[in-house]
């Protein structure tokens, strides 16, 4: 509610957000960052450390896309040696969703990191 405020964005991996969206929602959210490094579910159990996730920020992807109720972005970066493999599958996976994806090269740097961004999407 605030004069001047366009967007209200969240940064999430997902694994509560369709129990948290309704309310989220309720407080101007309108647009959401998805991070999601891999599709493979043993990977995406190792990135988030838990187990029994089974992809939920895929499935939350595709319920987000098909509600069209909020602008999504799914952010995955990418890295040499574990899900690099995998950015023609996310193409393929977000092709005819609403949905911007940004492929994030990660860069590590004296315990640092630098990201070079590809974005891919409907605008």
């Amino acid at each position: 509610k605030l004069e001047g405020l366009k967007t209200i964005a969240v940064t999430t991996n997902g694994i509560n957000l369709t129990r948290l969206l309704p309310r989220l929602k309720e407080a101007g959210l309108n647009a959401i960052n998805i991070s999601l490094d891999t599709l493979v579910p043993a990977k995406f159990e190792f990135i988030v450390r838990r187990k029994g996730t089974n992809l939920s920020s895929k499935a939350t992807v595709l319920l987000l896309a098909a509600m069209c109720l909020l602008y999504l972005q799914v952010n995955c970066v990418v890295m040499r040696g574990f899900n690099e493999d995998e950015v023609l599958d996310f193409v393929d996976f977000t092709k005819d969703l609403p949905v911007d994806v940004r492929f994030i090269e990660y860069m590590p740097f004296d315990g640092k990191y630098c990201c070079f961004e590809i974005l891919l999407g409907q605008k």
